[in-house]
């Protein structure tokens, strides 16, 4: 971590901010509360409740909203709305320079992996957690594991031990996040330096056929030789073709990490699930993967 983040205060203030697609007035409402109820101020974007289309409003529109909450003096966290498509629109065309100078807790999943993958290449930290698109779904754990990212402290995170895994121990830092835009940022400017990272993907709608080929793309660039850990989280409602690829996701996953011996573990709680717990990425995790369970922290 190079640009170290100051933890949240009660009475602090979070702007909440809808960067790609629309989202209704009444989640919004919801998670303005909530974090109220915590303790915090809440902000809401101007165009935040917006719709263009498909998205909250159009690209002008978002990127002076995500300026504005990074730019705002008062502002310490800048939440997510949701999540879909647009991100990548917005990403180059930011003015990061005072996100470098005084860094600003950046919260959300799915599409906003974007957001992360250029917060990692920046060696800021932010965090892979729900958004207040599923705050009324959201497992309780999942919403109190986010707001102890406010604090600074990563929440410790235990699951059950799964059939798929590989067992093992890694300390490094953590990156990743939503697998498909991962792939989608391969070769770019924004694909990190995964060198000795623990690998956290997650995924939703994919077909499994897919998830293989994403992987051989992760092969192919030499990221799988390179990384000390791999943790799979939800992966939601896949896909498979007509005639049966013949194969689970899990396996698709382990048949790249045949000669690879690194801890793999799967069902991670985190990703298009309830139980959507917050991850710190840029910041350096312990994963143990043993036959009696998992713990990350």
């Amino acid at each position: 971590m190079e640009y170290p983040i100051s933890p949240l205060q009660l009475g602090d203030l979070i702007a909440i901010v809808a960067p790609a697609k629309s989202i209704e007035a009444s989640h919004v409402a919801f998670a303005k509360s909530y974090f109220e109820n915590a303790g915090y101020s809440v902000i809401v974007s101007p165009n935040c409740l917006g719709q263009f289309h498909y998205f909250s409003g159009t690209e002008e529109a978002r990127l002076r909203d995500f300026q504005w909450a990074l730019d705002h003096p008062e502002v310490k966290a800048i939440v997510c709305a949701r999540g879909g498509y647009g991100c990548i629109q917005l990403v180059d065309r930011i003015n990061w320079a005072g996100q470098l100078d005084q860094p600003k807790w950046i919260l959300g999943f799915s599409d906003v992996t974007v957001f992360h993958q250029r917060m990692q290449r920046f060696g800021i930290e932010s965090v892979h957690s729900t958004m207040p698109l599923n705050f009324t779904t959201n497992s309780a754990e999942s919403l109190r594991s986010m707001l102890e990212t406010f604090k600074g402290t990563q929440a410790e995170i235990s699951w059950e031990a799964h059939a798929s895994n590989k067992e093992g121990a890694a300390d490094a830092i953590v990156v990743g996040g939503n697998l498909s835009i991962l792939y989608s940022l391969l070769g770019t400017d924004d694909q990190v330096d995964y060198t000795n990272k623990i690998l956290f993907v997650e995924d939703l709608s994919e077909q499994i056929y897919h998830i293989d080929r994403m992987f051989y793309a992760f092969e192919k660039a030499g990221i799988l030789d390179q990384i000390k850990g791999l943790i799979v989280g939800g992966m939601t409602d896949l896909k498979d073709t007509a005639i049966p690829f013949g194969r689970s996701y899990e396996d698709v996953i382990l048949s790249h990490f045949s000669f690879r011996k690194i801890p793999i573990s799967f069902g991670f709680p985190a990703g298009h699930i309830e139980d959507n717990r917050a991850l710190i990425l840029g910041r350096k995790s312990r994963l143990t993967v043993t036959a009696e369970g998992c713990s990350f922290y």
